[in-house]
């Protein structure tokens, strides 16, 4: 099969090149992959880490060339949305069904891609929260593919959504269009105390949304843009304050079990256009070295995708 594979002396470490066929388990369909989105924790951190020779990749849509052999899963034939810990940057791709979404007829397969990482990581994250109807959420880093469906969700679960972003001039009017009430520059100029966080930016930005947090009020760390640490000053964790029980809440999506319903359910909201997938860069899976340049970069907000062809 042909395959996007790890080459240190390729630009950017990547090339297609030919590896060979995954071997599913018993409990693993076989995807023939049509699509794949980037996430920048893989082309950042587990390209770096990778050997020569390995095909990466979490996200991938497809049509189902061959059924679990136990049994489990869809029909060969059908269309679905995977997620694995590699294997999407490839023609052929081996899933297990627990990770494997079933998606629409006819959707859009680069669309239907941008879901597991980015979708599943912003849905779950927000079920940590707990119930948004009525309640004030708040997103940073919400210009990020998770932040985009962060945001969507939160808005169609009831909650006042607040967007935080480095330029709320130039991204304003996206984030309202998505659903926030309100966009500001920094967590702390949310204005109001807030009964949920999803954080996608670490660093000093952690810390300032943390301090936005309402009685009860959970923060949940999904990402870590600024690659640095979080500085808390003395008292913050003091619960006499006037608003104790507040929860910091850490997020690893492989952990999470059973993802395969939430990949369906949020595949037919993105077929049906309910949830806008937030394409901000598709083309060739050949061309990967340049969207993988302006992921690294930080020239490229929202999801990049490639087609597989």
């Amino acid at each position: 099969m042909r395959a996007l594979v790890v080459d240190r002396s390729a630009p950017r470490g990547i090339r297609l090149a030919t590896a060979p066929d995954p071997e599913p388990a018993p409990h693993q369909a076989l995807v023939r992959v049509t699509a794949t989105s980037l996430n920048p924790g893989e082309v950042v951190h587990a390209l770096a880490a990778a050997p020569d020779g390995a095909v990466l990749g979490w996200d991938a849509a497809g049509i189902v060339e061959r059924a679990a052999a136990d049994g489990t899963g869809p029909r060969a034939g059908t269309p679905v949305v995977t997620l694995m810990p590699s294997g999407g940057w490839a023609e052929l791709r081996a899933v297990d069904t627990a990770l494997l979404g079933v998606a629409p007829a006819g959707a859009d397969p680069g669309a239907i891609a941008t879901v597991p990482v980015a979708g599943a990581s912003a849905l779950r994250a927000l079920h940590r929260i707990g119930p948004l109807l009525g309640r004030t959420v708040l997103v940073t880093g919400a210009t990020g593919g998770v932040g985009r469906y962060a945001v969507q969700l939160a808005r169609l679960g009831g909650a006042h959504v607040v967007a935080s972003t480095s330029d709320p001039d130039a991204n304003g009017e996206l984030l309202r269009g998505l659903g926030a009430h309100r966009v500001v520059r920094r967590p702390d100029e949310a204005g109001v105390a807030v009964h949920g966080v999803v954080d996608l930016v670490g660093g000093p930005s952690m810390v300032e949304a943390y301090g936005t947090l309402a009685e009860g009020g959970t923060l949940v760390s999904v990402g870590h843009a600024t690659r640095g640490g979080e500085d808390f000053p003395f008292g913050a964790f003091f619960g006499d304050q006037g608003r104790h029980d507040r929860t910091i809440a850490t997020f690893f999506l492989p952990a999470c079990p059973d993802l395969g319903p939430d990949l369906t359910w949020l595949a037919v909201r993105v077929a049906a256009g309910d949830l806008d997938p937030g394409i901000t860069h598709r083309a060739d899976w050949n061309t990967a070295p340049d969207a993988i340049g302006r992921l690294t970069d930080g020239r490229l907000h929202g999801k990049a995708v490639l087609d597989v062809r």
